[in-house]
């Protein structure tokens, strides 16, 4: 179920978010992602913001199906020429779909009980020998930020297994900290799985 608060918080501060740009750590995960795609690929971008990974992405030769929850990204994401849609995280259905999906902080706002169904979802929509990246903050619980988003958190241990039990391997991790949209430094973990 899509939580209609941090829809809200998003489609308040969407240009806030754009302000943000793309940063060299996350250009380079996404040129690593990229690497590892068949060509000709198609990637779903699953909760695509303003579009700035899935245009980095199309600059590399790939199509992407982009989905967000939120008009206002949606429509920044066609401003910058990407072919985005309104969807959510239950909208994902479907089987052998794509040759990559990027997950990036997105499945993180739904409820910490659904994302195991989630992640199956998109392992279902993951052709065979595709690629999944996600991103995620770590930590336990759900909570909301100070800015009324939801967070569900894992740790690096419980979304590594989560991915396995959907024959997922992941072949790529990588932790840091960083600043988001509400000004909180948090931890979080990039990671990169094979079907």
């Amino acid at each position: 179920m899509t939580d209609r608060r941090t829809i809200d918080v998003y489609q308040a501060k969407a240009q806030d978010y754009v302000a943000m740009g793309l940063s060299g750590e996350q250009a380079g995960v996404i040129a690593d992602f990229v690497a590892r795609l068949p060509r000709p690929a198609l990637v779903l971008d699953l909760g695509c913001g303003p579009g700035i990974h899935a245009a980095e992405m199309m600059r590399a030769g790939v199509s992407v199906d982009a989905v967000d929850a939120t008009p206002a990204f949606v429509a920044e994401a066609q401003g910058r020429g990407v072919p985005a849609r309104l969807a959510g995280f239950e909208d994902i259905t479907g089987t052998d779909l794509y040759d990559g999906i990027w997950a990036s902080f997105s499945l993180l706002h739904a409820r910490k009980a659904d994302v195991p169904r989630h992640i199956d979802a998109l392992a279902t929509a993951l052709k065979p020998g595709g690629v999944l990246y996600l991103g995620m903050k770590l930590g336990e619980g759900e909570e909301r930020d100070s800015i009324g988003r939801h967070y569900s958190y894992f740790s690096e241990e419980e979304l590594v297994a989560m991915l396995g039990q959907v024959r997922l391997n992941v072949v790529f991790r990588a932790t840091g900290r960083d600043r988001g949209l509400s000004g909180e430094i948090a931890p979080y973990i990039h990671l990169i799985a094979d079907a």
